[in-house]
């Protein structure tokens, strides 16, 4: 099969979402004049390591944000975010605040998420998150299409769960990465193996 996207693909569903998979879920918490925001968001990841720098997407916009969605709007407000990461345990919460709320509606209390305050940016981050990537704004860019927008940002404090800090290494093979498969499907990954570059 073969299709041009702007013809379609004559599925019942989209298939690219699920063709680009397993994608990283990035748990983007916020702060603003309205008050504090935590969305989920599969277009995630990072791009580089020193300094270290994060991505992610947001596809879509809400009557009361026009053009764009709590996250965005928020962070173009005060240049900070973070980026919570979940485990498999958190699929529920995770999936919980995706919700469509009104602007200023807060995920972490209608979700039942516990929050705590960021280190190094005045901004909220998930207590239990397995992660959390603290980041100041580096650019907020336009991308093809109507709502679509990429927001670029450096890492400047990060949190680990003391639980997945295993043998010194960042590991969540016990609970399960967290990722979007595409469609409503989604996964936990705990099977995992090492290849040595050639």
């Amino acid at each position: 099969m073969f299709y041009r996207p702007e013809a379609g693909h004559g599925l019942p569903h989209n298939p690219l979402n699920a063709i680009v998979a397993p994608r990283p879920i990035g748990w983007v918490s916020t702060r603003g004049h309205l008050g504090d925001n935590l969305a989920p968001y599969s277009f995630f990841n990072l791009t580089a390591y020193t300094p270290p720098q994060v991505m992610f997407a947001s596809t879509s916009q809400k009557p009361d944000r026009p053009g764009t969605k709590d996250s965005v709007a928020q962070i173009a407000e005060t240049r900070v975010f973070c980026v919570n990461i979940a485990d498999g345990a958190m699929r529920d919460q995770v999936n919980a605040s995706s919700a469509a709320l009104p602007a200023g509606a807060n995920e972490f209390e209608t979700a039942g998420i516990e929050a705590a305050e960021c280190e190094t940016i005045d901004c909220p981050r998930v207590l239990r998150a397995a992660a959390s990537l603290e980041c100041r704004m580096t650019r907020i860019i336009r991308l093809a299409g109507e709502a679509n927008v990429m927001v670029l940002g450096v890492v400047t404090g990060i949190h680990m769960r003391e639980d997945c800090i295993v043998n010194g290494r960042f590991d969540l093979r016990r609970h399960g990465w967290l990722s979007r498969l595409g469609y409503k499907d989604y996964t936990a990954t705990t099977e995992t193996f090492e290849m040595e570059r050639p």
